[in-house]
């Protein structure tokens, strides 16, 4: 028993819930009961006078998005590896006809667009499969084979898209595969494609932006559980498929959770520009990394005369900060590689297609160029137009409210708000130059949510006297404001059912009325955990393992160290060795763990020394393991108890300073409260 308490922290998979969604499996195992609320007249007509300002009966993106159609791919469902159902494609035929009144128009038309699935021939030889997944899987004919280009996020899906595609194609020899970017939705599926091995006796390139592996780990590994739950909202993990639930992320249909992968790529595009020949296949590689993704690359095909955009290219506004949490974009340099594909292609008459990672083509020299221009231009107004008003003394939320494209932009479709808003992404931009601070000193040291809610309930009379004025404000459709202000109420007493229900009907509304698709889940979520409880979701950290077998050891260390209670820790010095084994049994990486001041360091001995065996000599324990056993324990296969003593795991010096050491660490919570205090 002593040995499970002191790696209860193993027993809880502490990476299951670093991957945030897109590489894990997730089973929803709450049942899921959402409230249906009609459209209110207010929201009505806002989305009327929306749809006003749109030519939403344009069928130009229709026509390109079925373009090439060589067949419509099938209703399928998906289960994961615990059986649980993680793609239903019947679970949108909902997405037809006009606009509901509970889906804001445009989003909807959006909605319509990414239902559009199947495999699409772009030119002789050159393919896509869409709506299998969040992203694109693309192929492309080589001498010998096919290239794939970005797998798609899981195995399941991966595996179930290439089998269509053989269906209509024939045997698919894969003959080398480009990863665009680091986020999994573009790599998550290659082992149901092709393994290491397999790689390495075919001599197979796996062509990457350079720093893929080290991004594609490191993004979420750190802020992994506050990010996994954010995500939740974002992605609206607790809502059901319908006209007033999920309908669409404006990016494609969703997030899919089933089992990921990742291997190390063969060939790194290191160089701005970089011609290489796949299996007989010309390819001009551009490293365009800082924007989209921190390590990003798109490609010309000169045989096609067709370039790929990778995620820096797509039909919408793209988020320069996603609502999940992550580091600020630079949407300045995001500018800057739209600018530069855009000269490019502008310098080649030749080019006449543009495909990406997510929706549809654009065919045509100067469409494409447009289309770039657009996108470049609306990225730079919104990072110039930020910094120019906060220049003048503006902060982030009255910037945002000022802020609109001007007409040459506003009505172009591709550039709408479908998954990044300009609201959101101006105060991002203002984040990436200013920080969280406006420069009002009320804002510098406020209360916290709880202790401020229940002052401003005292201030406005109570809680029924707040409540009163609130349902006036309803009345007159004011729903930003009954947020912000039944939010105190809430936050000062969550058990009071009338204010929870009142402000649910708000966030419905505003979700209704919302544009993006992840603003909506965001709102409907709220609704959902104000009225139904928060969704309980329970994620299956074996269907991670690929991935993590490819994580660096640091990343781990990186993990333990954030995961320290300073408060328990408080006057403890502890050092202890791990040393972790390679197949053939040797130590090959050491890391001694230190904690003082409450405060994890970490070192890596084998970097700071040439033998591989070196540890610290005044540690207080050695655990030594191998890392694939550890990641066993990670993900919940395997048992410390049942370890101890075998050859597999060993531990020297004082157990008793080693479970002292672990019993420091703290567990995650990826179910926090959010519209609750």
């Amino acid at each position: 028993m002593m040995f499970k308490t002191a790696f209860y922290w193993l027993s809880v998979p502490l990476f299951s819930v670093t991957f945030l969604l897109t590489l894990v499996a997730c089973d929803q195992t709450a049942e899921v009961q959402f409230i249906d609320a009609a459209a209110s007249q207010f929201t009505l007509d806002s989305n009327l006078e929306l749809a006003e300002t749109l030519d939403i009966e344009n069928q130009v993106d229709f026509d390109n998005a079925k373009r090439g159609l060589i067949a419509k791919a099938p209703i399928n469902r998906l289960k994961n590896l615990r059986g649980t159902e993680i793609w239903n494609a019947a679970s949108y035929d909902f997405v037809k006809g006009d606009a509901p009144d509970t889906v804001n128009p445009s989003l909807w038309r959006q909605a319509k667009l990414n239902s559009i699935r199947g495999l699409f021939e772009v030119e002789k030889g050159l393919y896509q499969l869409r709506g299998f997944d969040l992203a694109n899987m693309t192929l492309i004919k080589s001498d010998n084979g096919w290239i794939v280009v970005d797998p798609l996020t899981t195995l399941e899906t991966s595996r179930v898209a290439m089998d269509f595609a053989e269906q209509h194609l024939g045997s698919i020899n894969i003959t080398g595969v480009i990863f665009t970017h680091s986020h999994v939705d573009h790599f998550g599926g290659i082992l149901a494609l092709l393994d290491a091995q397999q790689i390495a006796d075919s001599n197979i390139p796996v062509i990457a932006p350079v720093g893929f592996i080290h991004e594609a780990v490191s993004e979420n590994i750190i802020a992994g559980p506050a990010m996994l739950r954010r995500g939740s909202y974002m992605y609206g993990d607790p809502l059901s498929n319908s006209a007033t639930g999920h309908v669409d992320t404006g990016l494609g249909k969703q997030v899919i959770f089933g089992s990921s992968s990742i291997v190390q790529p063969t060939v790194t595009i290191d160089q701005p520009q970089q011609k290489l020949t796949v299996d007989g296949i010309e390819i001009e590689f551009f490293n365009m990394p800082g924007s989209e993704a921190p390590s990003e690359l798109t490609f010309y095909l000169p045989q096609w005369n067709a370039f790929c955009g990778a995620e820096i290219i797509s039909h919408v506004m793209h988020n320069v900060l996603t609502l999940r949490g992550a580091k600020v974009r630079d949407a300045l340099v995001w500018s800057d590689h739209i600018g530069y594909i855009a000269d490019f292609i502008d310098g080649k008459a030749e080019a006449d297609v543009l495909f990406n990672s997510h929706h549809w083509p654009t065919w045509g020299h100067d469409e494409i160029v447009t289309q770039l221009h657009q996108q470049q231009d609306m990225y730079k107004f919104t990072h110039d137009q930020t910094v120019r008003l906060a220049n003048i003394g503006l902060t982030p939320k009255e910037i945002a409210e000022r802020l609109v494209l001007p007409k040459s932009l506003a009505g172009n479709f591709h550039l709408r708000g479908y998954y990044g808003t300009l609201s959101h992404n101006s105060k991002a931009v203002y984040q990436y130059y200013f920080g969280w601070y406006n420069g009002n000193p009320a804002t510098l040291n406020p209360l916290p949510p709880v202790e401020s809610a229940l002052r401003y309930v005292e201030f406005m009379g109570g809680a029924e006297a707040l409540l009163e004025k609130a349902a006036v404000y309803q009345a007159k459709g004011d729903y930003r404001w009954v947020a912000e202000v039944l939010n105190h109420l809430v936050f000062a007493e969550p058990a009071n059912t009338d204010a929870r229900a009142m402000l649910a009907e708000a966030y419905r509304q505003m979700a209704y009325q919302a544009e993006a698709g992840p603003w909506r889940d965001i709102y409907l979520s709220g609704a959902y955990e104000l009225q139904g409880g928060p969704n309980i979701v329970r994620y299956d950290a074996a269907a991670s393992k690929g991935f993590l077998q490819q994580v660096p050891l640091e990343q781990f260390m990186k993990a333990l160290s954030v995961r320290l209670d300073g408060e328990k820790a408080e006057g403890e010095v502890l050092s202890i060795n791990i040393a972790f084994t390679n197949p053939q049994g040797d130590v090959d990486s050491n890391f001694v763990l230190s904690i003082r001041n409450s405060v994890m360091h970490y070192r890596n001995l084998t970097q700071t020394t040439t033998q591989t065996t070196a540890k610290s000599t005044t540690a207080d324990a050695t655990l030594t393991v191998s890392k694939a056993l550890f990641v066993d324990i990670l993900v919940g296969e395997a048992g410390l108890t049942d370890l101890i003593g075998s050859d597999q795991l060993s531990v020297d010096g004082s157990v008793l300073k080693l479970v002292k050491f672990f019993s420091l660490l703290g567990e995650p919570n990826d179910a926090f409260n959010i519209v609750l205090p």
